[in-house]
């Protein structure tokens, strides 16, 4: 007769992870991956908007100093902007590191509720790079 686990005790069937105890304050144990997988649905839709923002922060800039900057239209120009949209994503992608780090702590219900605010407050931040950078970039 194979030996039985004890009623609600984890399961020691092959190919079946048994379940994790409860972490404190929060009631549940969670894996990396689902706090991963948390993580992209919130900061991924969000990412164009931030896209979005700096776009128009752009956009502005070379509307208001046409003709001036029509030169930023040429291939190297474009290029470069194009360049320079990849780099502004780079540190998007830090807030993935807090957001992983907090979720994975006591604070989580709390980060949650606030994580908009690093949202809000590191688009802010970008657009205020990308205006002193399209100062220096556009001509007069």
């Amino acid at each position: 007769m194979p030996p039985t686990s004890p009623p609600g005790s984890p399961s020691a069937e092959p190919g079946r992870e048994p379940a994790s105890p409860p972490s404190a304050g929060t009631g549940e144990r969670r894996s990396f991956a689902a706090f991963a997988a948390e993580a992209l649905r919130y900061w991924e839709p969000r990412r164009l908007i931030y896209n979005l923002v700096l776009a128009s922060v752009v956009t502005a800039h070379v509307v208001a100093r046409w003709p001036a900057s029509r030169v930023l239209l040429e291939r190297d120009h474009v290029l470069a902007l194009f360049l320079l949209a990849v780099l502004a994503n780079i540190p998007y992608c830090a807030a993935y590191a807090v957001d992983l780090f907090v979720q994975s702590s006591e604070l989580r219900a709390p980060w949650r509720r606030r994580r908009w605010l690093v949202f809000a407050i590191g688009t802010a931040f970008a657009a205020v790079l990308t205006h002193f950078f399209m100062l220096g970039a556009v001509p007069s």
